[in-house]
């Protein structure tokens, strides 16, 4: 996949991200259980920070937003690599849904560091980094809720 600009890179990345708010705002409102739509809700707020992060650098201010981000290292616990993937079906239990959401951020990531290894110029690094840093949080939050989960379930 090749952008033209920096501008292209962010309109793309905030389809993505709007694409993924959208999945999940369509999953809560067909689950019944107000603690799995409240989750498929946060998870839906997750991805629109992003976007919005996104918009504020496509509104005229790429330069000053991509010097002030704060790059972290985040940890890979790779509990994703370990699941299968889930299809969405009303009624899914606790655990799959985790699972579902780990799969699609594990992909996400994995589709930015894609983008970042072919990316030609630094502000286009600067962005596929952020990209790739915010979908690892995402990533290892999630990750994290399920070890939790299994480690309650006696696993």
């Amino acid at each position: 996949m090749e952008f033209k600009n920096l501008e292209d890179i962010i309109a793309f990345a905030i389809e993505k991200e709007k694409e993924a708010a959208e999945f999940y705002e369509t999953l809560s409102t067909q689950e019944r259980f107000s603690g799995k739509k409240r989750m498929l809700s946060e998870f839906c707020e997750q991805e629109r920070k992003h976007q919005k992060m996104l918009e504020d650098l496509s509104a005229g201010k790429v330069e000053r937003k991509l010097d002030e981000y704060e790059f972290k290292w985040i940890t890979d616990i790779k509990r994703s690599d370990y699941v299968e993937d889930v299809d969405y079906h009303p009624g899914l239990g606790f655990k799959e849904l985790v699972m579902l959401a780990m799969k699609r951020e594990e992909k996400a990531l994995k589709l930015y560091n894609e983008l970042l290894a072919n990316a030609r110029t630094d502000d286009q690094k600067k962005v596929f980094k952020i990209l790739c840093q915010e979908e690892a949080k995402h990533k290892l939050s999630l990750e994290t809720m399920y070890d939790d989960f299994m480690a309650q379930m006696g696993d």
